[in-house]
């Protein structure tokens, strides 16, 4: 199975949806996070259809986006049910990141920039995390993204640093350029399994006139009303979480068996590839099978193998 929905080079512009409405309307506004190879379009979906508000696309590198017809093709997926939507660039240059949204903005609902990816490569080319240690460039960013397509929100995601007080300028410094909203993972780029600190949240918070989003250990529904009680959060983020469970923003625990019904109905008519449609349900069922089990269930090769094992073992069909 390959992806289908529509490739950019057949997107087509839809209206416009608001992503910045949702803070005025909802409490607390309830995201699915940029996740590279698992937040596309068919993840999407199915995230939609148990309460969450907004999704990201996976992270796209601004300036192959800009300059490859086949890279548009290949990181950007959507179809006319996919809204709102908001594209995450990766951008270490004003003009890249401004070219991509402006190329984009027609097909989008809002534009992320990643300033939280703590993986190494992404230091080394100057991309993620590297940018919370460059509050001008990030600033500059935002502006010349902000002034070359008006009327688009553009937010961006960080880690925060160990003081306090940089993170706080940091954001007023995206504030002041024009950034939509702030979504702060609270753990700094070395920090992996330490619970985030809500303190930082909470403070940028205290010191911002945006939303600010929370993001880090959002896991079930206690989760992220405890980190919005705590920071004052206008929103969270989930990740692992709701990988785990699609539908815990609906008050499930565990994947209920109809979300699992509806992953395949989704995947078989998206043409979703077996990897991403087997990866999924492996986080899916994670808590609702046995070691066993799920040596199994890994050990299977094609989308013909789940639907028969998912069928004789919990009547799935």
């Amino acid at each position: 199975m390959a992806d289908e929905g529509s490739g950019f080079s057949d997107c087509s512009s839809r209206q416009y949806l608001n992503p910045l409405q949702l803070f005025e309307e909802k409490e607390i506004v309830r995201m699915c996070a940029p996740m590279v190879r698992y937040s596309k379009l068919s993840f999407r979906e199915l995230v939609r259809r148990y309460d969450c508000d907004l999704c990201f696309t996976p992270m796209i590198i601004s300036e192959s986006f800009v300059k490859s017809q086949k890279a548009r093709d290949s990181e950007f997926t959507t179809n006319s049910g996919d809204r709102p939507i908001v594209v995450q660039f990766a951008a270490n240059c004003a003009k890249d990141l401004a070219d991509a949204t402006e190329i984009i903005s027609p097909f989008v609902d809002g534009v992320d920039l990643n300033c939280g990816c703590p993986q190494r490569w992404a230091i080394q080319e100057r991309y993620g995390a590297h940018l919370i240690n460059q509050p001008e460039l990030v600033k500059d960013m935002v502006r010349q993204t902000k002034s070359r397509v008006t009327g688009i929100p553009v937010s961006i995601k960080i880690r925060i640093h160990q003081d306090k007080r940089k993170t706080v300028d940091l954001c007023k410094r995206a504030e002041h350029a024009g950034a939509s909203w702030i979504t702060i993972h609270g753990r700094t780029s070395k920090q992996r399994t330490e619970p985030p600190s809500m303190e930082t949240i909470k403070l940028v918070k205290e010191n911002l006139s945006i939303p600010v989003v929370a993001n880090g250990d959002i896991r079930c529904t206690d989760d992220f009303l405890k980190v919005c009680e705590a920071t004052g959060a206008n929103g969270v983020m989930a990740a692992r979480g709701i990988l785990s469970n699609p539908a815990m923003y609906a008050g499930y625990s565990v994947t209920p068996v109809e979300c699992i019904k509806d992953w395949i109905d989704i995947s078989l008519s998206l043409g979703t590839s077996f990897t991403i449609f087997h990866h999924h349900l492996l986080y899916m069922m994670e808590k609702i099978t046995t070691k066993a089990e799920k040596r199994v269930f890994n050990s299977l090769k094609s989308t013909s193998g789940v639907l028969d094992y998912l069928r004789e073992n919990y009547g799935i069909r």
